[in-house]
């Protein structure tokens, strides 16, 4: 005991853990941050910041296993599934563990904008935390990529795709993301950057910035009907009000956001053992989609648009509609920054929160269980579709399958309907239009420069020319 206690004090003396804890046992926060029931509203963002930090922790020890090269990447995660100990239990840590920061941080979002604790003096926390969401967004999808498996791979071409219709920006956004014209291995490099480096650091900061923020203006107090925030007067009310009944932050309100902590952890590790890791799922190959792709559950709301957008106003719902969004979650603590916090008199809060809600709901069941734009369970052309041709056009008939192109568009009445018919297709284009809307992509079609080869090309127009001839 007498060790301990000579290395405990000599922790305390050249660490400071002496000053570290008056800090935290000065800091007050409201007395409803403390309350039996009122108390648990706060802890979603420190349960958000345990699973950030288990993410770290489990993501540093996968990264010394994986190997983010387009040969060997499947292999290292097949590697860790089978051969590392606890490897597949390690992975489903990390899964789950974004789907639990990416639940925490909505439901932090949700609560923190119904009780309109965005208003001043705590605007710039709303706007740290609405970029918060959207690098943990940014997360979740960089890691799909990383199990390099076909829905990965195609996930990404999709996202490409769509963000190559930015305004202003579109191109040289799809090229970053992409790194070149198509997802190859300067893709993987690219997403793993992000993953592993770029994006936690930039989290670790914000989160730094978050917390300094929370420190700084205190924890917002729970809303009242008929207490407005008024922007001249509101520090010195805080204040005092701290001084009257303001409890300390440790041990009073920390002891909460540990249990919270403590459930996260244990929730993830019970999902991570009982339902193992997330894939890979069928090797990648970027030419050829072998079935029907679904990104993890958190991105599913965006293949629902997929699913219901009419197609007039694709660009709009895929691009703008999300823009928009972002736009005035960023707009939100600006034009509404005073005035009343309570819910009972803000309904158009309370509806709008259901609404997000549900629509999230709708649209991510949308993307689980309907066909999002292609089918993928048509049949190649046979003899009795294609009629009496030569082995060219035969070819391009079963190029025309591989390469996906009948999973878009219908051809002898076989195939797709989210592109036009291409039954006549040559009569009604000229056929240097045809090749380069093939090449370089047209509308909703993406090009195949980079996954078709000048032969590949001549045989599927050979096989277009023959569906106008027959």
């Amino acid at each position: 005991m007498g060790i301990a206690k000579r290395t405990g004090s000599w922790l305390v003396d050249r660490v400071g853990l002496d000053r570290i804890y008056a800090v935290l046992a000065k800091h007050k926060v409201p007395a409803g941050a403390t309350d039996r029931k009122k108390g648990w509203m706060y802890v979603f963002g420190a349960a958000t910041l345990v699973a950030f930090l288990l993410q770290v922790v489990t993501g540093i020890v996968l990264a010394t296993y994986y190997v983010p090269a387009p040969a060997e990447a499947y292999d290292s995660l097949i590697f860790i599934n089978e051969r590392v100990r606890f490897g597949a239990v390690i992975r489903g840590l990390h899964f789950f563990g974004a789907s639990a920061m990416v639940v925490l941080v909505t439901v932090h979002m949700l609560q923190v904008f119904l009780s309109a604790a965005y208003k001043f003096p705590r605007e710039v926390n709303w706007l740290s935390g609405v970029a918060l969401l959207l690098l943990t967004m940014a997360m979740a999808f960089t890691g799909q990529l990383l199990r390099w498996d076909a829905n990965g791979v195609w996930g990404v071409f999709v996202a490409s795709h769509y963000a190559g219709r930015v305004p202003g920006i579109g191109e040289a956004l799809k090229e970053f993301i992409l790194s070149g014209q198509t997802v190859g291995g300067a893709t993987l490099s690219r997403f793993f950057g992000l993953h592993v480096i770029l994006m936690p650091l930039m989290i670790f900061g914000i989160v730094g910035l978050h917390l300094y923020l929370v420190f700084r203006n205190g924890i917002s107090e729970p809303p009242e009907p008929g207490r407005k925030v008024e922007p001249s007067s509101y520090r010195s009310w805080y204040r005092s009000l701290l001084e009257r009944s303001g409890r300390p932050y440790f041990p009073d309100a920390v002891w909460r956001e540990a249990v919270a902590g403590a459930v996260v952890v244990g929730a993830v590790v019970v999902l991570a053992i009982t339902l193992g890791p997330r894939g890979p799922g069928a090797p990648p190959d970027p030419t050829f989609i072998p079935a029907e792709p679904k990104p993890d559950w958190f991105l599913l709301w965006y293949y629902g648009l997929i699913a219901i957008k009419p197609p007039e106003l694709e660009t709009f719902v895929m691009v703008y509609l999300p823009l928009i969004g972002i736009a005035m979650l960023l707009l939100l603590p600006l034009l509404f920054g005073k005035g009343e916090r309570s819910p009972s008199r803000r309904p158009w809060a309370v509806v709008g929160a259901v609404l997000i809600v549900t629509l999230f709901a709708v649209l991510t069941e949308l993307g689980a269980r309907s066909p999002w734009v292609m089918d993928f369970e048509t049949e190649p052309l046979g003899a009795a579709e294609i009629g009496p041709a030569s082995a060219q056009v035969i070819d391009g008939a079963q190029l025309f399958h591989e390469r996906g192109c009948q999973y878009c568009h219908t051809v002898a009445g076989r195939g797709g309907q989210y592109g036009p018919s291409l039954d006549r297709v040559m009569g009604r284009l000229p056929p240097s239009i045809v090749t380069t809307r093939i090449v370089q992509g047209y509308g909703n079609m993406p090009g195949y420069r980079a996954t078709l080869t000048r032969e590949e090309l001549s045989t599927i127009l050979i096989f277009l020319h023959h569906l106008e001839e027959r």
